[in-house]
């Protein structure tokens, strides 16, 4: 395997594969889609990263862009680069969440029976005969969209597509045949997007796709996580019920929008 080092050889290797990207991934490029430029950062010093994050050659700061980090740290950092960079930053904070079988894995002194849930982690029965798992469809996205915080345009609308097509999705069919409850993977390996009608809203059917969802992707590799708003409460009962376990670091999003 080839390492590639230094700025100048990483610019290379994007320049060819620009060159070879069929014209669907080629509208990804779009420098107002903060949905598409989307970066993940960790650090080991997030507060000392000034330097790094400031260079071009890293971050295309004229683009509308979103980060995301498990530290909330970086703010400092991010403002400061607002002001030297001439860009707009909302730092978004939510509650990160790992599911117990991610946990035994990768992080077992996080579990704690004492906090768990007695149902197990299982959700409750649901009526079988009234729904259905299924997996969306990418005709779908439009109704994720409308529901997802997140969301509500089109180029939300974009992602959700592409995520449909390249990832596992779930969902309860209802009566009608229509999806009623869903829960989706974005590019990142996280469980995102999960919403239901608000006419079968606490009924447990969300907490029924999340399970599912959590039980054939474990199976599968993948470590399951999530994040959910500070003041979604529903969504946390949801989380506690199937025992996931809250981070002691936080989900952080900077949408950031040139000046």
């Amino acid at each position: 395997m080839l390492s590639l080092q230094g700025a100048q050889m990483l610019q290379k290797l994007e320049n060819s594969l620009r060159k070879s990207l069929p014209a669907s991934l080629k509208e990804m490029t779009d420098d107002l889609d903060h949905y598409t430029n989307t970066y993940q950062i960790y650090s080991k010093d997030p507060k000392n990263c000034l330097e790094f994050l400031g260079s071009p050659e890293v971050i295309n700061w004229k683009q509308h862009l979103q980060i995301q980090s498990s530290h909330a740290s970086l703010n400092e950092v991010i403002q400061n680069l607002a002001a030297i960079k001439s860009f707009k930053a909302k730092q978004t904070e939510c509650i990160l969440y790992m599911a117990p079988e991610t946990a035994r894995k990768l992080a077992p002194s996080l579990l704690d029976t004492k906090n768990l849930s007695s149902t197990g982690g299982r959700p409750k029965v649901i009526n079988q005969e009234l729904f259905k798992l299924s997996s969306l469809d990418v005709t779908h996205a439009a109704l994720v969209n409308k529901f997802w915080l997140f969301g509500g345009n089109e180029r939300s609308q974009r992602l959700i597509e592409r995520c449909i097509r390249a990832f596992p999705s779930y969902c309860l069919l209802g009566p009608e045949g229509n999806p009623v409850s869903w829960g989706l993977m974005d590019q990142t390996g996280e469980i995102r997007m999960a919403g239901t009608l608000p006419e079968y809203r606490e009924q447990g059917l969300v907490s029924h796709v999340v399970y599912s969802q959590t039980q054939d992707l474990d199976k599968l590799g993948f470590p399951i996580y999530s994040h959910t708003d500070k003041s979604n409460k529903a969504m946390q009962n949801m989380s506690h019920t199937l025992n996931h376990i809250i981070m002691p670091c936080t989900w952080n999003q900077w949408n950031c929008v040139p000046l």
